[in-house]
C-alpha cells in the first residue's frame, strides 16, 4: 500500500511539474513554487537550491536558496578555509565542485552516499557542529539537475529535521521520474524588460575603493537579497561590486556616456546594478553612486499569486491563460480540451473565488494583461 500511495504522490507531483514547467520561463526565481509544489509529496522539513554564478571576475560562486534561516546565517561559515577543508576530508566533493558533481551523480543522493568517512564521524567534526547541527540537519538528499544536453543547472537539496525519520528508499527514489521537469524548471531564460517589472529600486553611495558612504533603506533591503552572505552592512563591498567600480571612467559622470553595470540573476530576482561617477568636491574622495534595480518576471509574479489561491491544477492552468488575455478557443487549444469544458471550469473558477467576470478576475490577483 505505502508504494501505491509513493507512485500515485509522485504521479501528482509530475502533473503539478509539468504544468509549471509548461506556463513560465524558468529560472531559480521559481524556487519557492516549486519547493511548495514538492512539499505535500517528498515531505521535507525544509528545502534549499544551490547553482553556479559568475561574478564580475569571472571566478565560479555560488548562489544559495535556503529555506532554514539557521543555513542562511551560516554561509558566511560555510566559506571559512577552515569549513572548507573539512568538508573535503568529510564528503566525496564540496558544494563548489559542482562540475564534478555534474559528472558522478547521477540520479538522487542520500547524505550517507556522499559521505567517504562514517557518520559518526561526521557529527564528531567542525563542520557538522559550526553548520549543521545549529540549523538542526539530520537527513538530507541532493538531486544534481541537467539539461536534456547534459549542462549542469543546479542541485537541489531536502532535509529532515533529527526529530524527523530518515528519508526511506522509496521517497528517495520518488525523485527520479520528477528530475526531468524539475530541471525544466529551473533552467534560466533569456530575460527582457517585456516580460518582467521593476519590482523595487534603491540607491548606494560608496567610495571607488569599495567602502559603502551612504544607502537608501530600498537598497538596503535589496543588497542582501542581490548578494546574500556576501553582503555585510558596513564592511567592504561585495567582489563583483568592487570590480564594477573599477570599470569607472573620468567620463562616466557624463549622462550620455555608457555607465558601467552589472547583472545578478537569483532566487530572488534580476537586479540590475548600474555605477554611476559622483563629481567629488575639492579636496574630497571620489564617490560613485549606485543603482540597483530588481526586476521579477510577470510569470514569477503570477505563479505565485496563483498558488497562494490553491486552486485546483486545472483550474490553476485555466487561471494563468485568463490573465494572459486568451480567448476561450485559444485556452481550449492550449490545454487541449473543448470550448466547453473551458467555460465549464472558468465558471468553477470563478464561483471559487467568488468574483463575476474576468475583470474582477484579474483585479483580485492584481493584475494587468
Amino acid at each position: 500500500m505505502l508504494c501505491m500511495a509513493v507512485n500515485s504522490s509522485t504521479f501528482q507531483s509530475l502533473a503539478r511539474l509539468q504544468t509549471m514547467a509548461s506556463l513560465s520561463g524558468g529560472g531559480p526565481q521559481h524556487i519557492v513554487s516549486l519547493l511548495q509544489t514538492l512539499r505535500p509529496s517528498i515531505g521535507f522539513d525544509a528545502g534549499a537550491y544551490v547553482h553556479p554564478g559568475v561574478d564580475e571576475g569571472g571566478e565560479g560562486v555560488l548562489e544559495t536558496y535556503l529555506e532554514n534561516p539557521a543555513l542562511q546565517a551560516a554561509m558566511a561559515d560555510y566559506y571559512d578555509p577552515r569549513m572548507l577543508q573539512d568538508e573535503r576530508r568529510l564528503f566525496q566533493r564540496s558544494l563548489r565542485q559542482f562540475g564534478e558533481a555534474v559528472r558522478h551523480e547521477h540520479g538522487p543522493h542520500q547524505l550517507e552516499q556522499l559521505l567517504k568517512v562514517p557518520y559518526r564521524e561526521l557529527l564528531r567534526s567542525d563542520f557538522y557542529n559550526v553548520l549543521l547541527r545549529p540549523a538542526d540537519v539530520a537527513h538530507w538528499v541532493s538531486l544534481v539537475l541537467r539539461t536534456p544536453q547534459g549542462r549542469g543547472i543546479g542541485t537541489l537539496i531536502f532535509y529532515r529535521h533529527a526529530g524527523s525519520r530518515p528519508f526511506a528508499q522509496d521517497e528517495v527514489a520518488s525523485l527520479a521520474p520528477l528530475e526531468a521537469s524539475l530541471a525544466a524548471i529551473l533552467e534560466p531564460c533569456d530575460l527582457d524588460t517585456k516580460d518582467s517589472e521593476v519590482h523595487a529600486q534603491g540607491l548606494l553611495i560608496a567610495t571607488q575603493q569599495g567602502q559603502p558612504l551612504w544607502i537608501s533603506p530600498e537598497a538596503e533591503a535589496l543588497m542582501p537579497l542581490a548578494f546574500g552572505w556576501r553582503w555585510r552592512r558596513g564592511a567592504e563591498l561585495p567582489a563583483a561590486l568592487q570590480e564594477l567600480l573599477r570599470r569607472l571612467t573620468p567620463q562616466s559622470f557624463i549622462p550620455q556616456q555608457q555607465k558601467p553595470q552589472l547583472e545578478v540573476r537569483n532566487s530572488h530576482g534580476w537586479f540590475l546594478l548600474q555605477a554611476t561617477r559622483l563629481a567629488a568636491a575639492h579636496g574630497a574622495e571620489d564617490a560613485a553612486a549606485i543603482h540597483v534595480t530588481q526586476r521579477v518576471t510577470r510569470g514569477t509574479r503570477l505563479m505565485r499569486a496563483l498558488q497562494a489561491l490553491r486552486l485546483p491544477q486545472r483550474q490553476q492552468e485555466l487561471a494563468w491563460w485568463l490573465a494572459y488575455g486568451l480567448s476561450e478557443t485559444q485556452i481550449a487549444a492550449r490545454m487541449d480540451i473543448s470550448i466547453n469544458t473551458v467555460v465549464y471550469h472558468r465558471r468553477q473558477l470563478y464561483n471559487r473565488l467568488g468574483v463575476m467576470g474576468r475583470e474582477e478576475f484579474l483585479s483580485q490577483l492584481g493584475w494587468a494583461n
